[in-house]
């Protein structure tokens, strides 16, 4: 958190973030993380540790809930540490922010490709270019295995 501190809106910088779902202390389900996702409106943080041992993930200032189709706001951004911190932030070239479906979540899209995606079990995910963030890939591999995910939120 403290890295990322600098690339959130000001108005979240000093605020008091908490462990909404870890996935090895709640389970590894896409349900359960968007029962644990906070309460609407709030923004959310999702940390990822793939089975490479690469950390990146997501920031939106939207909690991380089902949707019939796309949410978001353009200071939404991906991230990857690399080995250090770089953010991919919003391009404009579309609102393609997040969509969760019991299936699969998605982060960034563009070209019949997504920023971020993770399926229902979230065992596994893929990253790879998109125009919403003008990503490069945040993990090595694609598609990766994931080892360790947290979902960070306001109180």
């Amino acid at each position: 958190l403290p890295q990322l501190s600098p690339h959130l809106p000001p108005r979240l910088t000093k605020q008091p973030w908490e462990l909404l779902y870890c996935s090895g202390r709640d389970g590894c389900s896409l349900r359960t993380l968007y029962q644990r996702g906070g309460r609407p409106g709030s923004p959310a943080l999702l940390l990822l540790r793939d089975t490479e041992l690469q950390a990146f993930g997501a920031f939106s200032t939207s909690s991380i809930h089902y949707s019939e189709g796309f949410y978001g706001t353009g200071e939404t951004f991906l991230f990857s540490f690399s080995p250090q911190l770089k953010v991919f932030k919003w391009t404009g070239r579309n609102n393609f922010f997040l969509k969760g479906d019991m299936d699969l979540l998605m982060i960034g899209a563009g070209s019949g490709r997504f920023g971020l995606w993770l399926d229902a079990d979230l065992q596994r995910g893929g990253s790879l270019p998109c125009d919403t963030f003008d990503n490069e890939t945040l993990s090595a591999r694609d598609p990766f295995r994931v080892h360790s995910l947290e979902l960070w939120g306001l109180p």
